[in-house]
C-alpha cells in the first residue's frame, strides 16, 4: 500500500470514529451543563470548597470564580515542584528551578502544557500525577466551562446570569473528561502505553551499551493530555515515544481523543440555543479549515523536493517511521488547530510550508476545531465578526442568535481578537531586541526566525508544541513564555464573560425577512473567510518573513 493511500484512509477512519461519537457526547455535554441535579461526589466537592453550585452568577461573579481558581492553581503548582526534592516519589530529581517552576505552573493551569524540560529527567511520580495530570483535567474543564457560559449568554433573555462556574467546573470534570479518561487509558495500556510507578531502571540498546528510563502512569496521562487539549508529554520525545504512543492503532486513538471534544462541542451548542442547524453551520466551518489544512500539509510533507526527499517518498527528516508522513501530517494538524501542542513528529524538521500551515493553524486561533470550550468561543467570536461584516455590507443592525451585536459587543470581540496577536508579534519582537536568540537557536535565517515566533504562538495560543531547535529553558524565555501564556489563556476568557453577560441581559430579537440566516452554508463560506482574512492580514508579514521565505527558496 502506497504511503498516500494509507495517510488518506487513516483520515477516512478518524471522519467516521469522529461522525458515530459526535451525536452521543454532543447531547450527553448539552445534559449536564444543563443539569439541576448532583451526584454525591459533586455534593462532597462543593462542601469541601464552600461552594452552593445553585447560585446563578453575573458574568464578573463567574469570572472571579474563574480567576480565584486558576491563581490558586498556579500557586499549588509552583510550590509542588519548588519542593519536589522532598517529595516521596521523586526519583532523585531535585526541585525545579524558580523561573522553569513558574514557566510550567503557567503552562499547565493555562491548558499549554509547553515544556522547556526534559519530562523523564525532571519530574518525579508526585509532580506528575499529583500536579500536572491534575492541572490537565481542571484546566480543560475551565475551557469548556467558560464555552458553556458564552453559550448561555446567548441561550438567555434579560436575566443577565450565566450559570454557577463550580458547577460548571465539577460537572465538566466528573462527568465528562474522568468517565472518557479511565475508558481512554484501558485503550491504551491494551495497545502498549505503559502505567506503572516504576523507578528509574537500565535498559540495553541494540547497538550495544545501556541508557536509563523511569516508568510512570503514562496512560492516565496521556489519554488527558489529549482529550483536554493539554499537550505536553511524560516523556522528552512526546507522543513520538513508544511508552507513550506505541503503534499505529492508538496514533490514531490519540488524534480522535483531540478532536472529539471540540467538535461535538458545537452539537452541544445547538442544543443549549434550542437550533441544531446553528451548530452544524459551526461545524462545518470548523471541519472545512481542518480538512483543509490536514490535505494542505499532506501534500506539502509527501512532495518535499531533493534527492534525499525523493528517495524516502517524502520530508522523513524527524518523523517516527512507525507512522510515517501521513500519519504525522494528520497528527500535527489535529494538535496545532487545537491548543494540544502534543507532536508524533518534530514540526522543527517539517518543510518550510509544513511548517507555516502548523503556525498559521495556531494563529487563527485554534478555532478548527480549537481547544476544549477555547475553540468553540473562540469560533462564536468569529461568527459574531461575521454576523457585524455582513450587516455593514447591507446597512443593517447586525444580529446573531436572535441578540443584536452593538457596539458594546463589538468592542468586546475586537479586544478579543487582538490580545493574542499582540503578544506574540510584541514578544517575538522583543526577543531579538531586549534578549540574545543566538545562543538559544540551532538555525539561522529564516528557520532561525521562525524558532522564535513558533515559540510565541504557540504560547500566546495555549499550544505548547515548538521547534525543537529553540532552547526555551532560559530565564528570559521561561519568564516571557510564561507570561504569553497566562495572559493569552486569561485576558480573552475577560472579554468572552464580558460579552456573555452583555448577550445575556438582551431580550431576544425576533426573527424578521432581513435577519442573516445563519444556519446556512452561505453564512459558513462568510465565516470561512472572514477567519483567513483576518488571520492573514494580521500576520502575513511575520509569517513571510519565516516560513514563507525558508518555503520559496527551498
Amino acid at each position: 500500500m502506497s504511503p498516500v493511500l494509507a495517510g488518506v484512509l487513516q483520515l477516512l477512519a478518524l471522519l467516521v470514529a469522529l461522525g458515530l461519537s459526535y451525536r452521543p457526547l454532543g447531547d450527553h455535554m448539552a445534559k449536564v451543563y444543563s443539569s439541576e441535579k448532583y451526584y454525591k461526589p459533586e455534593k462532597w466537592i462543593y462542601k469541601a470548597i464552600g461552594a452552593n453550585p445553585n447560585v446563578g452568577m453575573r458574568w464578573p461573579a463567574y469570572l472571579r470564580g474563574v480567576l480565584a481558581f486558576s491563581a490558586v492553581s498556579v500557586l499549588f503548582l509552583y510550590l509542588l515542584q519548588r519542593v519536589q526534592g522532598s517529595l516521596p516519589g521523586s526519583l532523585g530529581f531535585v526541585s525545579i528551578d524558580p523561573d522553569q517552576a513558574f514557566n510550567t505552573a503557567a503552562s499547565f493551569v493555562a491548558n499549554t502544557n509547553w515544556q522547556s524540560y526534559y519530562g523523564e529527567q525532571a519530574m518525579g511520580h508526585v509532580v506528575q500525577t499529583g500536579g500536572l495530570a491534575v492541572q490537565n483535567f481542571v484546566s480543560a474543564a475551565v475551557g469548556m466551562a467558560v464555552a458553556v457560559a458564552l453559550v448561555r449568554g446567548f441561550a438567555s433573555s434579560r436575566s443577565g446570569e450565566l450559570g454557577n462556574f463550580w458547577a460548571d467546573l465539577v460537572r465538566g470534570t466528573v462527568r465528562i473528561l474522568l468517565p472518557i479518561s479511565v475508558v481512554g487509558a484501558l485503550v491504551l495500556v491494551a495497545c502498549g502505553a505503559i502505567q506503572n510507578f516504576s523507578g528509574i531502571h537500565e535498559v540495553g540498546q541494540f547497538t550495544g551499551g545501556s541508557q536509563q528510563w523511569n516508568g510512570g502512569a503514562v496512560a492516565s496521562q496521556e489519554v488527558i493530555k489529549e482529550l483536554g487539549t493539554n499537550g505536553g508529554g511524560y516523556f522528552n520525545a512526546n507522543s513520538a515515544h513508544p511508552f507513550e504512543n506505541p503503534n499505529g492503532l492508538s496514533n490514531l486513538f490519540e488524534v480522535y481523543l483531540i478532536l472529539i471534544i471540540p467538535f461535538a462541542l458545537t452539537r452541544t451548542f445547538g442544543r443549549m440555543v434550542g437550533s441544531l442547524k446553528q451548530g452544524y453551520a459551526i461545524l462545518g466551518t470548523m471541519a472545512v479549515i481542518w480538512l483543509g489544512f490536514t490535505a494542505l500539509m499532506m501534500w506539502t510533507e509527501f512532495a518535499g523536493r531533493g534527492p534525499a526527499f525523493e528517495l524516502a517518498g517524502g520530508a522523513m527528516e524527524g518523523k517516527e517511521t512507525r507512522f510515517g508522513i501521513g500519519a504525522s501530517a494528520i497528527f500535527s494538524v489535529a494538535t496545532t488547530l487545537t491548543s494540544t501542542g502534543a507532536v508524533n513528529s518534530f514540526h522543527s524538521s517539517n518543510t518550510g510550508f509544513g511548517g507555516g500551515i502548523n503556525l498559521l493553524g495556531m494563529q487563527l486561533g485554534e478555532i478548527a476545531p480549537g481547544g476544549v470550550g477555547s475553540g468553540l468561543y473562540g469560533m462564536l467570536i468569529m461568527a459574531v465578526i461575521a454576523v457585524f461584516l455582513a450587516g455593514l455590507m447591507v446597512g443593517r443592525t447586525p444580529e446573531y442568535l436572535g441578540k443584536k451585536i452593538g457596539t458594546r459587543e463589538i468592542k468586546f470581540t475586537a479586544l478579543y481578537i487582538l490580545i493574542t496577536p499582540a503578544l506574540v508579534l510584541c514578544f517575538t519582537a522583543a526577543s531579538f531586541v531586549l534578549d540574545t536568540p543566538v545562543n538559544s537557536m540551532t538555525n539561522s535565517g529564516a528557520h532561525g526566525f521562525s524558532e522564535i515566533l513558533y515559540a510565541y504562538t504557540s504560547g500566546a495560543n495555549n499550544n505548547g508544541s515548538a521547534f525543537a531547535g529553540l532552547n526555551a529553558d532560559t530565564q528570559w524565555f521561561n519568564s516571557t513564555i510564561g507570561i504569553a501564556m497566562l495572559l493569552g489563556r486569561f485576558l480573552p476568557m475577560v472579554f468572552v464573560l464580558a460579552l456573555a453577560g452583555s448577550l445575556a441581559e438582551q431580550a431576544p430579537v425576533p426573527e424578521t425577512a432581513g435577519t442573516l440566516r445563519t444556519e446556512k452554508p452561505l453564512f459558513t463560506g462568510l465565516l470561512v473567510g472572514s477567519i483567513m482574512i483576518i488571520t492573514g492580514l494580521t500576520y502575513f508579514p511575520a509569517l513571510a518573513l519565516g516560513p514563507l521565505a525558508e518555503g520559496l527558496a527551498a
